[in-house]
Parts: structure tokens; C-alpha cells; sequence
């Protein structure tokens, strides 16, 4: 019998053979989702011209014509076919212990070190949720940041402490993480109240979220750090010393924080009456109810605007850089003062570019990991066939 003459097959006695190969694969996928229409496939020839033209010059630039062991710019140069002709990173491996720890005094850099490792200690509970232990963990994860502020500032406590080291002498990676990090950790809570004391039926606590809220949206970032170096000091008492790097954490966090109360706050609106009423049928306080139907469904709405507000808040602390605080793009920009290896911007801002890439990213993959874990939004149903 030839091959291609149809068989009929019994019920349940038909074999299972593979897809067609039109219809399963690479090549069916592409057809489908890169040359589907004319039009598709054309910008898909399109952008395939344009990573063309990009990457590979790229690539050449940035890893085959590389250097990287060099005293100055001109040692990179020489090794190079052509001045530029590569990226010469080793401009960034000589300021890589500045780039990371500011001006903090080499001798108590193990202090930084240390910090660095309890903040992975602390978000270690925060993601992994099997930990053994994990409310302990949680708990310090809670005064994480002031255990690593006692550590990195130093002073003394019942006769056992550190030596002090002034906060100016921050910077680099160091005080963008301690931005960053005190910035995320306090406004969430914060957000959260004035979310709530925005609904609220007291007339006078929801007024005055609500002027906190629109007054701090109304006002740049930038404004508020000026406020925080200069224009603070003419308001206390004469004689006072109000650390700059506080008064600065208190405006990020107070900037963050309106922003988030706003996030919470549609969360809120998306949970129906009907929850509330819930709460009050098992005879729960405002509180309980909130804090244990309310909330939750809440927070799990808003979880893409709160990591969008983190990711925002994170990069905004650049602009620290204008009151002459020195984050990490200050210390870069700096440097290329330096004669030694002036002309080398390319090669520090993507550095820099590299590093919020890849802390943003995260932060970005983690937001997705919960949005799935926890079946937020719209989602096909899947059913399991036996």
C-alpha cells in the first residue's frame, strides 16, 4: 500500500504523530509573529538593518578593541590601532574602589563591605518566601537600615560603637544604595498611610493628606533637595547641625512617598464596598479590616505602579549630584576631569548606565515574578486535560 493512502483507524487507535512542520517549530514562528503581513515583514527586515548597523560596531568597540590594563589615557591609546578605536576600561578599574565607596577612609572600608553583605541578608526574606525562619528574617529586614546607618556612621552606644566617620565623605555606589535602599523601604509605609488617611471620614485627616499629597507632586524633586541644603538651616534654631545626607533622605523619601500614596490609593478604589462590608460583618475594627482584606487585594493591584515608583525613585537620586552630592554619575563625571584620562565619557556613562540597568532590571523581573505568582490582572484559565 503506497504511503500516502489515508488509513482509517478505529477509535482510540489513531497514533500520535507530530505537527506539521507548517504549523509547529522556529520557522513557524517566525512566520507567524515577524512575517505575517507585508508590513511585518518589512520592519522586521527594517530592525534586523538596524541591529545590524549597531551591534556588531558595538561589540568591536566595546570587547575586541578593548584595553584593559593601562596607567592613562594615552597607554590605552597607544595599544589601540587608532585613539578610540576601542573602550578602555581600564579607566574604570583604576576608580572602581571610588566609584564604590565614595571618599570613605580606606581603613574602614570593611564597614561598606559589611553593609553590602547584611543588605542581601536583608533581601533574602523579602524574595524568598520558604526561608526557614522568615518572620525573624522579615523582622530584620525592618531595621536593616539602621543597623547599616549605625554601621557606616559610626558613634558609640553603651560604651561599644565604631569610629565616626562624617557623611560627606560618602559617595559612589555607596550613597546611591543608601538613597535608594531608605528611599524604598521608608515610603512604602508612608504611602500607605496618607493612601489611607486620604479616604479617610475624619475631615481633618483627609485634608491634610491631601494638601501633603498635591503640594509634594506639585513640586520638582530638585526644588526639594535645595530646599534640604539651604533653605532648611534658616528655619532651626540658631546652632543646630541637621546632617545634609538626613536632610536630604527625609525630602526622597517625603518625594517618594506622595507619589506612592497615589498608586495605593487606586488600588484601593479597584476593591469593592463589598470587602468592607465583609470586614464589619465579622465585627473587625477599621484597622483589622484593613489590614487583613483590604489591603492585601490592594497591594497586590498596585504592584506594577509601586515597582514603577521604586524604579523612579531609584534613578531620581542622580540629582543629588546638584548640591554637590557625589552618587556615582558625580564621581564619573568628576573624573574625567582628571588629565590623565580626560576624553573617556563614553566609557564611564556606560558604566554608570550599566549599573541602574541592571538594579532597575531587577527590580523590574522581581515585579513580574509577583504579578505571577500572585494572578494579578486578566489571565487565560488553563485547563488540564487527562
Amino acid at each position: 500500500m503506497n504511503n500516502t493512502t489515508p488509513k482509517n483507524y478505529l477509535p482510540g487507535t489513531h497514533p500520535d504523530w507530530p505537527p506539521p512542520v507548517s504549523t509547529s517549530g522556529p520557522l513557524a514562528w517566525a512566520r507567524k509573529n515577524l512575517f505575517s503581513s507585508p508590513l511585518n515583514t518589512v520592519l522586521t527586515i527594517m530592525s534586523f538593518l538596524l541591529l545590524w548597523s549597531i551591534i556588531p560596531p558595538f561589540f568591536e568597540w566595546s570587547v575586541t578593541n578593548s584595553i584593559f590594563t593601562a596607567d592613562s589615557r594615552i597607554q590605552c591609546w597607544d595599544q589601540m590601532a587608532a585613539p578610540g578605536a576601542g573602550a578602555c576600561w581600564a579607566f574604570i578599574d583604576d576608580r572602581l574602589a571610588l566609584f564604590t565607596y565614595g571618599f570613605y577612609p580606606e581603613p574602614l572600608r570593611w564597614r561598606v563591605n559589611l553593609s553590602f553583605v547584611l543588605l542581601i541578608l536583608a533581601i533574602i526574606p523579602v524574595l524568598y518566601e520558604k526561608m526557614p525562619g522568615r518572620k525573624y528574617g522579615l523582622w530584620y529586614s525592618a531595621i536593616f537600615p539602621f543597623i547599616t546607618g549605625w554601621l557606616l556612621v559610626g558613634g558609640e552606644v553603651n560604651g561599644f560603637g565604631f569610629e565616626p566617620v562624617d557623611t560627606d565623605q560618602f559617595g559612589g555606589i555607596l550613597l546611591t544604595l543608601i538613597l535608594g535602599v531608605t528611599g524604598i523601604s521608608f515610603s512604602l509605609p508612608i504611602g500607605i498611610a496618607l493612601a489611607l488617611g486620604r479616604q479617610s471620614k475624619l475631615p481633618v485627616l483627609r485634608i491634610m493628606c491631601v494638601l501633603f499629597i498635591e503640594f509634594i507632586r506639585g513640586v520638582p524633586l530638585i526644588t526639594l533637595l535645595f530646599v534640604a541644603s539651604t533653605m532648611l538651616a534658616y528655619f532651626l534654631p540658631p546652632g543646630t547641625n541637621f546632617d545634609l545626607l538626613l536632610r536630604v533622605l527625609i525630602m526622597v523619601t517625603l518625594f517618594a512617598s506622595a507619589y506612592m500614596a497615589e498608586v495605593i490609593r487606586g488600588g484601593l478604589q479597584a476593591i469593592s464596598r463589598g470587602q468592607h462590608e465583609a470586614g464589619d460583618s465579622l465585627g473587625l475594627t477599621y484597622l483589622q479590616a484593613n489590614r487583613l482584606i483590604v489591603l492585601p487585594q490592594a497591594l497586590k493591584i498596585s504592584i506594577p505602579g509601586i515597582v514603577n515608583t521604586f524604579i523612579g525613585l531609584y534613578k531620581d537620586t542622580t540629582l543629588v549630584l546638584i548640591i554637590g552630592m557625589m552618587d556615582i554619575l558625580a564621581l564619573g563625571g568628576a573624573s574625567l576631569a582628571d588629565a590623565k584620562w580626560a576624553g573617556l565619557a563614553n566609557e564611564i556613562y556606560l558604566f554608570v548606565a550599566l549599573y541602574f540597568f541592571i538594579t532597575c532590571f531587577s527590580m523590574s523581573r522581581y515585579s513580574l515574578y509577583l504579578e505571577k505568582k500572585l494572578h494579578t490582572g486578566h489571565q487565560k484559565l488553563k485547563i488540564k486535560t487527562q
